[in-house]
């Protein structure tokens, strides 16, 4: 039914189907294409959601995440790689749309947007793809006739802007969104779900968001430090925290302090990545050294770096040589780490890079945007001095400069 309306409505999504046993699950898989992302239907939490990139794969997952049948049957898209997801909050009365807020994720496609660091508002998408997003909720919300509020998730790969799903109803972004606009969200929709309309309310135009504001994910894995710091469709945090700032270096910055991760202002950064993440991690290398950290490598990533005349120290992988890489976690010689898995399994000795650096207090970065953003942040600390106020006072200060332009 939902695949109808984004035809009627001409919407983009992934291409998709639905398989109600093993075999079937195969024949969708190969005409969807792999990488795909398998789940149960009607699943909270990415629970036994997973990326599946060969019939192998797809044979275990049915094996031994689900069973499938014509109840439960289970869904599988096509996953969207180098893609970036965006969450929107909106809110409708059935006849008016009102945005309240384009949160942009930090992180790729893939990994579940609860665990996803969240920009409020958008810094990097362009203006055409942003106003396409607009046109597909307001046409969504008005065909879903939608009364209260609504979250859409977003992909956007390339030119294009995919919709991954619709949500009538209160996202978990709500609080955020609210704290960002000044616009107390939930009673404003339970007005309207009394019958009361947006105008009535003095809501007509997009909310306007004056300030950065970060979210972060909390993570337990000091409390369960067997659990891989890799992050996926399943959701791994507990809890959230938001930071605040007129840049996003420092809004960022101040969100990871939030959630329990001092980011270092110098010392010695840890890079190794997968091959496919080896072009961009050129740059953000140079960031780091001109930042004054000292770069420390395992032996393809520092070949790298040197072939664009970069100086990396080399340090042993686990099982090639001492000291490797987790005796330098160990003896206080890494102060940050940026560790991007292979794909589908992550080898032996990443794991315990990633596991000591939970043991012993070392932030460990897992893919390149997040890394590109503790650049913006470390800058930050470097250059400035994180100031601290109340939501009351941030928007006080929007009130007031709104106030003189008059």
């Amino acid at each position: 039914r939902f695949g109808g309306l984004m035809n009627e409505l001409e919407i983009p999504q992934p291409v998709n189907g639905t398989a109600r046993s093993p075999q079937e699950a195969r024949e969708v898989a190969s005409k969807v294409t792999y990488p795909v992302l398998v789940r149960p239907s009607y699943v909270l939490g990415g629970r036994a959601m997973s990326i599946v990139y060969d019939q192998e794969s797809l044979d275990h997952y049915m094996a031994t995440a689900v069973e499938a049948s014509p109840e439960h049957p289970v869904l599988i898209d096509k996953f969207l790689e180098r893609a970036f997801e965006y969450d929107v909050d909106a809110l409708c009365d059935g006849e008016q749309v009102i945005i309240a807020g384009v949160m942009e994720h930090v992180e790729e496609a893939g990994i579940h947007s609860g665990d996803s660091t969240c920009i409020l508002p958008p810094i990097m998408i362009e203006r055409e793809l942003l106003e396409r997003m607009h046109d597909y909720t307001h046409r969504l919300g008005r065909a879903l006739e939608v009364v209260g509020l609504m979250n859409i998730q977003f992909a956007v790969q390339g030119d294009t802007v995919y919709v991954l799903e619709v949500n009538p109803r209160a996202s978990r972004t709500v609080p955020y969104v609210s704290k960002a606009t000044g616009v107390p969200l939930a009673k404003v929709a339970a007005r309207v779900m009394t019958g009361e309309k947006l105008r009535e309310l003095g809501l007509t135009e997009e909310l306007k968001v004056r300030h950065c504001f970060v979210k972060s994910p909390v993570f337990p894995f000091n409390k369960f430090p067997g659990v891989d710091l890799i992050l996926g469709p399943e959701m791994k945090s507990t809890g959230e925290v938001m930071g605040v700032a007129d840049s996003f270096g420092s809004a960022f910055a101040k969100a990871q302090m939030s959630a329990g991760v001092r980011l270092p202002r110098n010392g010695t950064v840890f890079i190794s990545v997968n091959d496919n993440d080896k072009p961009g991690v050129i740059s953000i290398t140079r960031d780091f050294e001109d930042l004054g950290f000292r770069i420390v490598a395992t032996a393809g990533t520092q070949q790298l770096l040197r072939s664009h005349l970069i100086p990396a120290e080399f340090v042993f992988k686990v099982g090639e040589g001492r000291p490797h890489v987790v005796d330098f976690i160990k003896s206080g010689k890494i102060d940050l780490l940026v560790n991007t898995p292979l794909g589908r399994q992550s080898r032996f000795d990443e794991k315990a890079i990633r596991r000591a650096a939970t043991q012993h207090g070392v932030p460990c970065i897992t893919t390149l945007s997040g890394a590109a953003a503790a650049v913006n942040a470390i800058r930050a600390l470097q250059r400035e001095k994180l100031t601290v106020r109340s939501l009351q006072e941030y928007h006080g200060l929007v009130r007031e400069t709104a106030h003189r332009s008059r």
